[in-house]
């Protein structure tokens, strides 16, 4: 593992808040209180943001509920060219929003934040082309009914989103629901709400007030009232298994539609046939290694088959060692930095349980260091344990982390059987040359997002969501838009003219 530097000073370009965005305008808190935001790579305060409270969410609310009846009513194909116009002034603006997400979340500006900026636009795209698409259906029940359907937007959508991908995240939630007709209030990650009021910058200056309003707060204070709140008629959630639940039983109180993306421990599954560097290279991009693993689709957990394990582990670790560790804001790192101490802590303490199990053999990374410029900062290091077993807590519980457990197989239906032996089911990843045998693997493995050597990010138009309790519903997609912001209204008309009265 290699060390880029950190001594220059972060590049001026990044977005400077103006507060949250409530009925077209930018506000302080109701509170007046205010939250610091961290750079993780310094441990330094970039700006504070307003600390939203339920005040700010009944204020929130309350405007989108004004702006709803027109925006509904507004012709979806020119909601379509309202995102449409969103996208070219994101991709405008893509460096400074690229900046921006690196050095709030530490995610390294050329391997992750610079793309992040790039789909983030390319999502508004794919959904403004959607507009058309809000399609219903004719019931052929005689010459003398006409019955057909209609999709009709739910209302206020309360959305809240994770601090791992803020903007691609928030982005998805947006375009989806607005083109769908609905209005929208969202409360970003008190840990990375820059990138996100940027893009609710450029929104709002093609959108009418109210359409689309964005918090900044705590769960408990802001995201909590959002949840609870009568006036909201459908909750959009992102994050971790444990909160979803409660975003969940706040739904069922007010028997409101949710959605959730939830949490992972996705597997990769390694054949014998696939003893090769590009399957090496793979698995560092299913691992997500250079987004720190701060992702609910990281492949960390590697079923190795016996004959090839120990080869194929030699090529991993080789190809890991070139990765870049550094400051996010430099061109030459490939790998940035957790998000903040308390995840921080939370990732050493598995490396440190890890380096205590006596089978389970460090092959490489564990602890950071404790000195030197990598101190400065919540870095951590890529680490992979091998010679371990399914059931530890390492292996079943999502980490968030660079913590990578490989595990050997030599009985295909044992090695399906320890990947679906999870309470997640969001992705898995399958390596081998015989396709036919990749395909039926893929097909018997429990999760919703399966990929057959290649371990690349989600794009728009497909269809992704999890199984199990990686979460429900589906997002980046058509079907998905429908689905989660769409309700099917059936109309029966009867076409026989009565007798006039006379």
């Amino acid at each position: 593992m290699t060390t880029a530097a950190l001594e220059k000073p972060a590049p001026a370009g990044h977005y400077e808040p103006k507060g949250m965005l409530i009925d077209g305008a930018w506000v302080d808190g109701a509170s007046g209180e205010r939250i610091a935001v961290e750079n993780p790579a310094n441990r330094r305060t970039i700006t504070e943001v307003p600390r939203g409270d339920a005040a700010d969410v009944d204020a929130a609310v309350a405007a989108a509920a004004k702006a709803f009846p027109g925006w509904a009513r507004t012709a979806p194909r020119e909601r379509g060219r309202a995102l449409l116009r969103i996208a070219d002034a994101m991709e405008a603006r893509a460096e400074e929003m690229a900046r921006t997400i690196a050095l709030e979340t530490g995610n390294a500006l050329r391997t992750q934040a610079r793309p992040e900026a790039m789909i983030s636009a390319d999502i508004f795209r794919y959904y403004g082309g959607l507009g058309g698409e809000l399609k219903g259906e004719t019931v052929p029940l005689g010459e003398k009914v006409l019955n057909y359907t209609r999709r009709e937007p739910l209302g206020v959508v309360g959305a809240v989103i994770p601090w791992n991908a803020p903007v691609l995240l928030g982005a998805l939630k947006i375009a989806a629901a607005l083109v769908a007709g609905n209005t929208m209030v969202l409360k970003a990650a008190e840990d990375a709400p820059l990138g996100v009021l940027l893009m609710a910058d450029i929104c709002q200056e093609h959108l009418p007030k109210g359409v689309l309003n964005v918090l900044t707060g705590y769960g408990a204070e802001c995201g909590g009232p959002l949840a609870n709140h009568p006036g909201v008629a459908k909750l959009s959630f992102t994050g971790s298994t444990e909160v979803g639940r409660i975003m969940m039983r706040a739904a069922a109180e007010r028997i409101v539609p949710v959605s959730l993306e939830l949490g992972g421990k996705s597997p990769s599954i390694v054949f014998p046939d696939a003893d090769e560097d590009w399957v090496a290279d793979g698995i560092i991009a299913a691992m997500r290694f250079t987004r720190q693993s701060q992702s609910c689709t990281a492949g960390s957990r590697l079923f190795l088959h016996a004959d090839i394990f120990d080869s194929f582990l030699d090529k991993l670790v080789a190809k890991t060692a070139k990765l870049k560790l550094g400051d996010p804001l430099d061109e030459a790192t490939d790998v940035g930095t957790i998000i903040n101490e308390k995840q921080f802590r939370k990732v050493c303490g598995y490396v440190e349980e890890g380096l205590k199990r006596a089978d389970a053999r460090l092959v490489m990374g564990g602890l950071p260091p404790e000195t030197g410029p990598l101190s400065e900062g919540y870095f951590a290091l890529p680490t992979l344990f091998a010679d371990a077993a399914n059931d530890w807590r390492l292996a079943r519980e999502e980490i968030f982390g660079p913590v990578l457990v490989a595990i050997r197989w030599t009985d295909l239906d044992d090695a399906i059987r320890m990947a679906n032996d999870s309470h997640y089911g969001l992705a898995a990843y399958v390596w081998t040359r015989d396709i036919g045998q990749g395909l039926r693997t893929a097909h018997a493995v429990e999760s919703g997002w399966v990929q057959v050597n290649q371990g690349v990010g989600q794009v728009p138009g497909q269809s992704y969501g999890g199984y199990k309790q990686s979460g429900m519903g589906r997002e980046f997609s058509l079907e998905g838009m429908l689905e989660s912001f769409t309700q099917r209204k059936n109309v029966t008309v009867n076409l026989e003219t009565p007798p006039a009265r006379g």
